[in-house]
This record gives C-alpha cells, structure tokens and sequence, in this order.
C-alpha cells in the first residue's frame, strides 16, 4: 500500500470528505484561472501595444511582443499633451467630488432615513427621480448655470454639478437604514442631540458605506468625459479623460503606439490605488452588494 493510501485510510471520515471537497474544486479554480488570463489580455496586449512601433502594430500576422521597444511613445505624449497639468486637473476634480459627495450624500441619507420631518417621502422620490433621467437631458440647463456663475474652464465648474449624487444619496439611505434604532435611542438617553446622534454615533458605523460611496465616486469622476469636455476649453484645464479623446482626435499625426501609451499613463494612478488598498476596495464593494439585497 503506498504512503498515501495508508495517510488516507488513517484520516476520519470528516477529514476524507473535506480533501475529497477540496479536491474539487480544481475545476473551478481552472476556470477562475481561465477566465482571469482572459480578462487580462486586453491590458497586457495594450502594454505591448503602448512600446511597438506603427509598423509592427499594423503587421499582418501580428507579432506578440515587439522586436524592438519603443519607449519614445512614452516620451511623445508629454510632447503632445501638457499631460502633468492634466493630470493635476483631474486629481483636483476627482478630490472635490469624493469630498462633496461624502459630506453631502451621507447628511443627506441620514436625514431620509433616521429622522422624521414632513413630505419625507416626497423629497426622497423626487431625488430618486434624478436616477429615472439621462444626464445629457440637464447637460445645457448645467451649462447655463456654470456660465452664469463665471466658471466655465475652470477646476471648481468642471467638479460643481458632481458635489452633489442621487445614487450615493440613496445608497447611504439604504446603510443607514439597517442600523438598529436602539443605537439612537441610547444616544438621546446620554444627552445627545440629532448632530452629535449622526457624527459621533451613526457615522462611524456607516464606514463601510462611505468607503462604497468614495469608491463609486472615484472612478465615475477619474473617468467623467462629456460634462469636462463641453465645460472645459484650454489644455491646460481639461482633465486625462478629455486630453485623450483630443489626442485621439487627431489619429492622422500619431499613431497607436502613444494613444495607448497616454492611456496606460492616465489609468497607472488609480490602478496603484487599487493595488495598495485592495482589501478596501474589495470590502467597500461587496457591502454596497450585499446592502443592496436587506
């Protein structure tokens, strides 16, 4: 009988179902494997793209890893975008709205969902309404508003419309409604009254939520296209998401190997940010899933 037999008829029947349930799960894992490598050619080809020259980019058949590197391409998008001002720009914007959407989305749902006042309902629907309407719909009446108020072309008109969210609304109403009252009730017995209830008490525990929201947030602002491309008209004040489309714009004086190289460029701050806080972010997303199902 060899070693491993004998390990096997020594080990408890609880132990034998469990090696023979982890056993498995090989398949599953191969597919997950599988389906990774997948998902992650698309961004492997676009790094192989981003050091290639045109003419390697257009070979037929096409060569998987370039004969030669091209890191000029890397150097030609600071020549034809003021990429590092960009850069700063969106940062700025992404900031702002993160920050805005925060204080605002969470004072907003803990007002909808723990405190009583009249047309309660009323006001919660016609936020909610705003989800049921495509944004280009208020595109112009947006635009009306940033030009009247002197703002257009700049950092803070760019980031104003997005201080303010009717999804992180009613995703910290959903949060705060799964919060036990018992936490409120203890609060006023100890003195406390509605402000100190939501900073010192509902806040903290809403973490989760916040984390969700600022997430959501980041990546909608990092990514925002139409609303910076109409309100922002010099290079200099227009974020990533607008210096590349006016990159791409001019697909006849560049070639494929910058756009994907300004692309790789654009997207490296908020893939580092995912690397880093990885837990975080994985956290933060599965609770807005599994609070969305209570």
């Amino acid at each position: 009988m060899s070693t491993e037999a004998l390990l096997t008829s020594a080990m408890s029947p609880a132990a034998r179902r469990r090696v023979k349930r982890d056993g498995s799960h090989w398949g599953a894992h191969t597919v997950l494997i599988l389906a990774s490598l997948l998902m992650l050619f698309p961004f492997l080809w676009q790094i192989k793209l981003s050091i290639s020259t045109e003419a390697e980019i257009m070979a037929v058949p096409p060569n998987f890893w370039p004969s030669s590197l091209e890191w000029e391409n890397y150097a030609e998008v600071f020549k034809r975008l003021p990429f590092l001002s960009q850069f700063w720009v969106s940062i700025a914007i992404t900031a702002l709205r993160t920050l805005g959407q925060v204080v605002l989305c969470s004072m907003a749902g803990y007002a909808f969902a723990r405190m009583q006042f009249r047309f309660k309902g009323l006001l919660l629907g016609l936020v909610l309404s705003i989800l049921m309407v495509p944004g280009q719909v208020y595109l112009i009446p947006q635009y009306q508003i940033i030009q009247s108020l002197g703002l257009l072309d700049t950092i803070f008109g760019i980031a104003l419309p997005g201080l303010f969210s009717a999804f992180g609304t009613f995703l910290m109403v959903q949060f705060f409604r799964t919060m036990p009252a018992e936490l409120e009730q203890a609060a006023r017995l100890d003195g406390c009254n509605s402000w100190q209830i939501f900073w010192r008490v509902m806040l903290p525990l809403a973490k989760p939520g916040i984390v969700s929201l600022a997430i959501i947030t980041i990546l909608a602002s990092w990514n925002d296209l139409l609303w910076p491309l109409v309100v922002a008209s010099s290079p200099e004040n227009m974020p990533l998401s607008v210096g590349l489309a006016t990159l791409q714009g001019y697909r006849s004086s560049i070639h494929t190997g910058v756009l994907m190289a300004a692309s790789l460029l654009a997207m490296a701050p908020v893939l580092i940010s995912f690397i880093i806080l990885q837990r975080r972010v994985v956290e933060g997303i599965a609770s807005f899933f599994f609070s969305g199902l209570k």
